[in-house]
């Protein structure tokens, strides 16, 4: 079973959607801060999903998760996405992007889930030092959203050393 977090919303909707189509028993956890209830009704008409309303920063709302499905990959799309709000409320985003995060690490190594896929950002890179920007570009954000996912791609090649849990981390670009 595939564990969607924040997939109530854009990209992990209709990641959710290409996952049902195929057949896939899907869980989604999200706490509907930016993610929408309509949503999740709609994809329950489609196919096989469990939808569980909670939030990545409380322990026992992930821990409920990995107890109750038999979860085998995460693909982890939960965090916020504004780039002006991550520098007005930077502690926000640290919260809820990167402890959050750790949470749900730490559930998926107790609970002996080794597989995840990581939302990132290319914001990880900063100003282009060269162009084309391939994956070997230095790291350099300019923001509090762009050190946030850099600092959980860290963690995750940690987690791997250590754990291994092993990850693929997307970095899109608008």
């Amino acid at each position: 079973m595939i564990l969607v977090t924040g997939g109530a919303g854009y990209i992990g909707s209709h990641t959710v959607l290409n996952f049902l189509n195929k057949g896939y028993e899907i869980v989604v956890i999200d706490n509907l801060e930016n993610g929408h209830i309509e949503t999740i009704n709609t994809l329950k008409q489609i196919g096989n999903i469990h939808f569980v309303k909670g939030d990545l920063r409380n322990l026992d709302d992930v821990e409920a998760v990995f107890s109750n499905y038999q979860i085998d990959t995460v693909i982890h799309f939960a965090g916020f996405i504004q780039v002006e709000e991550s520098v007005r409320n930077p502690e926000k985003y640290y919260k809820n992007n990167v402890l959050a995060s750790i949470n749900l690490f730490n559930t998926m190594v107790q609970h002996n889930v080794q597989k995840i896929v990581f939302s990132s950002s290319a914001a990880v890179y900063g100003e282009p030092v060269y162009t084309p920007i391939d994956e070997k570009h230095p790291k350099k954000p300019l923001n509090p959203y762009g050190e946030n996912k850099s600092k959980v791609e860290e963690i995750l090649k940690d987690y791997d050393a250590k754990y291994n849990l092993k990850s693929i981390c997307l970095r899109y670009f608008n």
